[in-house]
């Protein structure tokens, strides 16, 4: 059946063409399994809470009848300002608007949030971008810049809500606009479409605008909500859509919620937030954390921009999801929040999840997978300007930045034929990862670092779960030995500047290449320790073995203008003395890349990797395969392109195609 909403119709109507809702919720109060409910253009000030779910034979499709046409907001104008003094004017809202969740009294606080606990939910928004909130009325009336932001000038553009009675008082500082004659708006609502039940399954969101929506603070071990996603459920399309405006996160893919486990930290404080990670995984299992009943989501073809946490978010009920195609940009630029859940795209537990294909650029960081990247595949994706802006500073609790951290997993996690333009390149605080045909212009940072803790002179180590194979049963659990990484047929450059004189035992030195390796062993110098010709092992002999570096396998990388090869590589092509140069072009939505790189490459070249050469991660004894237990060849390059009988390194099989459309905004 097909269900009609017009946001123009003169009256709620009875879902028919000729008599269409006026709101999409009421779509969703009838929708069932096969319903297509189609969304006229208009704007829909609303929360979206679908009732049903759909089957895999018959889901529920919600779709904008022109692409983009229909806008979820949940935010709502206002046009009663009075002048209150100079370049600060103010509103009074009655609290009933708010429906029991008032924005401008709910804090952006919780598990592993380090800022100052002194943002709020609430926002103001004029022409559609959002002011910085104030501590006092009087700072809204200095108007000074803000120095962590991004933007330094629009940071004075301020906001300050206090509660007087039933009413929040809003104060606002439009830097000389009138906001009786501009579009003013005020978040309202906490979410614009998603399910408030868990095992909504089978649903697809194509085409929507989706903005400003007054979301929480999303750590792992709590509810994490987003101005859309799937709650905890199985299955769900988020397609073609523009995601824009999020106080915290655009797109959510988990996790449960467990008022047990919920920012258990923050407000019992008596357990360690580390073990409140452990304790998430386990409960998982009572909420139903299987492969057939939780995940398998995609993302695709969407624009997420200017959300101030994350563009996608996700603690379990992220696994076996893909997200393509997407365009992730400028996250976390306000810079008013700051806490260890930051990036373009944050997941946690991102078991056998497919990101390819995506654009991520001017955020915090890129992609963060935290804990238990089983499985998981980072391919074609570009990413460029991850970093802080120069001129602005840091904010304290902040993130580091860099185009792709992997924290804590045991791996497989492959990170292939990608391109890595920002100053920070990789941050590895894990172990069993593949490294494959990337080029790489910023160093790898926090190697061997950035796992455990040490408390009183003690380390206090953090075990990590990892898995059966292709599935969320854990395993077991195991500290991070750091090591277990095969680094194949990558292009470093050392493009960046070094910029200080920190030691290379510093966890953000900044000189790019493999030598961050050389004291890890290989492999046959690893097996050595533990007389595997012995029938009747020494445990404390080999327990010197059993606790120290993981093997590293690093052969074919090609180290440019002063980039470091591995101690032991056998087959490199180094060049420090000739220039590199790195051209990104954006133009239209189009990215073209302009380098002298693959001249420089000349005739070196390696071989084909494949599954059987980069083996098993250690830990969970899981090879580096696809996720459906096939074998992966890299004989396909950024642009799908093959690779032949043997290969250059780097994500292109042929320098000559980079003048050929290489990123294209869909």
């Amino acid at each position: 059946m097909k269900i009609y909403v017009d946001a123009s119709a003169r009256c709620d109507g009875d879902g028919t063409e000729k008599r269409p809702f006026k709101r999409i919720n009421e779509a969703a109060k009838i929708a069932v399994a096969g319903d297509e409910v189609l969304v006229r253009p208009g704007l829909y000030r609303e929360y979206v809470n679908p009732i049903n779910g759909g089957t895999k034979e018959d889901r529920i499709i919600y779709r904008s009848v022109e692409p983009l046409g229909a806008r979820i907001s949940g935010a709502e104008e206002v046009k009663d300002w009075k002048n209150y003094k100079g370049d600060v004017w103010v509103t009074r809202i009655n609290n009933g608007v708010f429906n029991g969740y008032n924005p401008y009294t709910t804090a952006v606080y919780g598990d592993w949030y380090f800022a100052k606990d002194e943002k709020h939910t609430g926002c103001v928004y004029i022409n559609d971008k959002a002011l910085y909130e104030a501590a006092s009325v009087e700072e809204c009336e200095k108007a000074e810049v803000y120095t962590p932001s991004w933007d330094q000038e629009w940071s004075k553009y301020k906001w300050y809500a206090e509660q007087d009675g039933d009413e929040t008082v809003i104060y606002a500082n439009f830097a000389g606009k009138d906001p009786t004659k501009e579009k003013v708006e005020i978040n309202v609502r906490r979410e614009c479409f998603m399910p408030d039940k868990e095992h909504v399954d089978y649903i697809t969101v194509s085409g929507f605008f989706i903005e400003k929506a007054a979301t929480t603070w999303a750590p792992p071990a709590a509810y994490q909500d987003g101005m859309i996603g799937p709650h905890w459920s199985y299955g769900w399309i988020i397609e073609d859509c523009e995601i824009t405006n999020s106080k915290c996160c655009g797109i959510s893919l988990g996790k449960y919620y467990d008022e047990e486990n919920d920012h258990y930290f923050t407000t019992k404080h008596v357990k360690s937030p580390t073990q409140m990670e452990r304790d998430a995984v386990c409960r998982g299992q009572y909420h139903g954390w299987l492969k057939e009943k939780i995940g398998s989501h995609i993302v695709r073809r969407c624009n997420i921009h200017d959300c101030q946490q994350t563009g996608i978010v996700g603690r379990m009920g992220c696994v076996f999801s893909t997200i393509e195609d997407n365009h992730i940009h400028h996250i976390n630029n306000m810079m008013e929040l700051g806490g260890a859940e930051i990036s373009g795209i944050k997941l946690h537990a991102a078991i056998d999840v497919l990101i390819r294909r995506n654009h991520i650029h001017h955020s915090t960081m890129g992609v963060w997978l935290d804990w238990q990247s089983q499985g998981a595949r980072i391919s074609q994706n570009l990413l460029h300007d991850n970093d802080v802006p120069k001129g602005s500073t840091k904010l304290e609790g902040g993130m580091e930045s860099q185009d792709i951290f992997i924290e804590v997993g045991h791996g497989p996690t492959l990170i292939d034929n990608n391109i890595l333009l920002s100053r920070y390149g990789l941050r590895v605080a894990t172990e069993g990862l593949g490294i494959v045909h990337n080029l790489i212009l910023g160093s790898f940072t926090v190697v061997g670092d950035g796992t455990d803790f040490t408390v009183e002179g003690k380390s206090q180590r953090r075990y990590t779960p990892y898995h059966i194979r292709h599935r969320t049963e854990v395993a077991g659990m195991m500290t991070i030995l750091h090591g277990d990484n095969r680094i194949y047929n990558n292009i470093f450059v050392q493009y960046y500047p070094v910029e200080n004189d920190a030691p290379a035992t510093n966890s953000y030195y900044q000189v790019v290449g493999n030598h961050v390796w050389d004291e890890y062993p290989t492999y046959d110098e690893w097996i050595k320790q533990f007389d595997l010709d012995v029938a009747k092992p020494d445990m404390m002999k080999l327990a010197v073995g059993h606790f120290g570096h993981l093997p590293v396998w690093i052969d074919g990388n090609a180290y440019l203008m002063g980039a470091k090869p591995w101690n032991r590589e056998a087959n490199k092509l180094v060049d420090s003395d000739s220039k590199v140069t790195v051209e990104l072009t954006d133009k239209d939505g189009k990215c073209t890349l302009k380098t002298n790189i693959y001249d420089l490459l000349g005739d070196f070249k390696d071989g084909i990797i494949t599954s059987d050469i980069l083996g098993k991660a250690f830990e969970p004894e899981q090879r580096f395969e696809d996720r459906d237990g096939s074998d992966i060849v890299f004989n396909v390059d950024y642009l799908g392109n093959h690779r032949g009988t043997d290969t250059i390194p780097g994500p292109f099989a042929d320098g000559g195609e980079l003048s050929e459309f290489m990123w294209e905004d869909i």
